[in-house]
């Protein structure tokens, strides 16, 4: 009797495992972001830019499909984020007048959640955060530029909180809006001379981006995909 009840198990296991392989697959692809901030240079929320950042922005998802309605996603991202700053010249800052641009290339771990129709369209949301490993200052002053970077710099926090949702459409092509819950730069930054170039400035990203998940496991988005089992 113990056999039995143990081979009756056995094959509840095996067939568990084996569903649960089958509703789990990969996607791979990039991002196109359009990125704006909301800014408050004490006191003054004038400045911010669109900033266009197409290239360098890779993501990585393991899928998880409970059912055709509702899944889950975690996975991994490398993604350029940043701000384009027109410095008001009416205000006290060494900067006024000029134009800056502000990067970072970040790493990000995602977790969300997929409602609708897995295999066409559904939409999507969750909680990221993001570790910034190389920071870029460009100054613009007369059309002349100048411009320097910094590998894990505490010009800017360790990490990001950030959250995310989005539609996901067939083929592949998503939008998405994410917002930046950490402020972008670290205020108590300070250099050698004892400035602080940043003290008083705000500044949380947010954006949208038009994205795309070619890949489904080793499989192309060339039509409506099928479960590949």
């Amino acid at each position: 009797m113990k056999r039995f009840l143990l081979l009756i198990i056995a094959v509840f296991y095996l067939s568990a495992l084996s569903n649960a392989q089958k509703n789990f697959y990969t996607t791979t692809g990039g991002e196109m972001i359009f990125s704006f901030a909301t800014i408050d240079n004490n006191g003054n929320d004038n400045g911010n830019v669109i900033r266009w950042s197409p290239v360098f922005n890779f993501q990585f998802y393991g899928n998880y499909d409970v059912n055709d309605n509702i899944g889950f996603l975690f996975g991994a991202a490398v993604r350029n984020v940043g701000l384009i700053y027109d410095v008001p010249g009416n205000i006290d800052h060494p900067d006024a007048g000029n134009k800056k641009k502000y990067r970072n290339y970040n790493i990000g771990i995602p977790v969300g959640v997929k409602v609708g129709k897995l295999g066409k369209l559904f939409f999507y949301g969750g909680y990221e955060i993001e570790f910034p490993f190389n920071y870029k200052e460009k100054t613009f002053i007369n059309e002349q530029k100048t411009k320097f970077s910094v590998w894990f710099s505490k010009r800017v926090p360790s990490y990001y909180h950030t959250v995310f949702a989005g539609v996901q459409f067939p083929y592949g092509l998503s939008l998405k809006f994410k917002y930046y819950l950490s402020e972008f730069f670290n205020q108590n930054y300070t250099e050698n001379d004892g400035m602080q170039p940043y003290k008083g400035l705000k500044a949380n990203v947010f954006y949208f981006s038009i994205s795309t998940s070619l890949f489904r496991g080793h499989e192309v988005y060339v039509k409506e995909y099928k479960r590949v089992y």
